[in-house]
């Protein structure tokens, strides 16, 4: 049994990777700020599921904070962050803070302490920024690289486009550096389009669970750009496998920066994804369309062929079967949905993927 801290760990992604990491017998602490709707009760629904886990409310921007809650942890998961590129535009301050001082912290609290943890970071391809160097073109009714077939590979030059881009590639190369300079065992996911249960979606991020929320709740759609963006959509579950997999093979991930996403194989326009959500629930869905956002790639597909090579990972559900099962999800929640709906809809929010 291992000691695991999980920081955002009542955000989506670490609701998730907590309850498995919990199934597979390790005692984990999460260290939330609760600053985002809907993180109250996927800790609550955690606690009624574990009642062994421990909660900690605390801010990666709290050196001293930090430090208490890491204190004798064996594996920090750092998913803490502002997500969404659109509020970064909005506040850049806050999202530097959070996003690059906040990830800086758990590096430094981790650097001090005498047995010093596996660190795992989640990055976000908007590292790579817009790739305007790579042709793009319209094939079907969807954007698609001209000539990279394999997707986007580790190598790709880094361009942080936005304030997002900044905050998240400097916590990114902070992480790896960490690691040559001082020998942290550090992993860096740089990840592709995730979804899936316990993700309350809204307009400025997490555009597959909000189209899917919208679509079953009859909420209003907008589509910002043409909706022929393509993403490689990552269900939670080979998220989650892929931490699992990356923390038990730290003797080949330390130090590695890994492309993660569901690849050239498994991708999805976003209108793809309404086409298929119109078929399974057998009704029109209204679709209003609006300017492009900034900082938004016409395409993202993530080359990991790395991952698998050096550590076996390869995702397992296709966007299909994700998608089906974030739908019952929704079903079976829909009054949860609507409560934390409302409670978003008094903040203004700019659709995002």
């Amino acid at each position: 049994m291992r000691h695991i801290l999980i920081t955002g760990g009542a955000g989506f992604i670490g609701v998730n990777t907590a309850d498995a990491f919990i199934r597979q017998g390790e005692k984990v602490t999460i260290f939330d700020n609760f600053s985002r709707k809907g993180t109250r009760e996927n800790a609550k629904w955690l606690k009624e599921t574990h009642p062994e886990v421990q909660i900690i409310e605390g801010d990666v921007r709290n050196l001293a904070e930090l430090e208490k809650a890491m204190k004798g942890q064996e594996v920090v998961l750092h998913l803490a962050g502002q997500v969404a590129v659109t509020t970064s535009v909005t506040d850049p301050r806050e999202d530097f803070e959070i996003n690059a001082l906040g990830s800086f912290n758990v590096l430094e609290a981790a650097r001090k302490m005498e047995k010093q943890p596996i660190l795992l970071y989640s990055s976000t391809n908007k590292v790579y920024g817009g790739m305007e160097e790579m042709n793009v073109v319209e094939r079907n009714g969807r954007w698609e690289y001209e000539n990279l077939p394999g997707g986007v590979p580790e190598t790709q030059p880094l361009d942080f486009h936005s304030p997002y881009g900044c905050s998240k590639g400097a916590a990114d190369q902070y992480f790896h550096d960490y690691s040559r300079i001082y020998g942290l065992r550090t992993v860096v996911f740089r990840q592709s389009c995730i979804y899936g249960t316990r993700q309350f979606g809204v307009e400025d991020q997490g555009w597959v669970a909000w189209f899917a929320i919208a679509a079953l709740l009859k909420k209003p759609i907008t589509v910002f750009g043409d909706g022929k963006q393509v993403r490689d959509v990552l269900f939670i579950g080979d998220l989650i496998r892929a931490y699992q997999m990356a923390v038990d093979n730290i003797e080949v991930t330390a130090g590695q920066i890994y492309n993660i996403g569901r690849g050239p194989k498994n991708t999805m326009s976003l209108l793809e994804l309404l086409d298929h959500l119109k078929r399974t629930l057998g009704r029109e869905i209204p679709v209003t369309f609006d300017d492009w956002r900034p900082g938004d790639q016409k395409i993202f597909v993530c080359d990991i062929e790395k991952a698998e090579k050096e550590f076996g990972w390869k995702p397992e559900f296709s966007p299909e079967m994700g998608v089906e099962k974030l739908l019952t999800w929704i079903q079976y929640h829909a009054d949860l949905l609507e409560k934390v709906l409302s409670l978003l809809c008094r903040i203004p929010h700019h659709s995002g993927l």
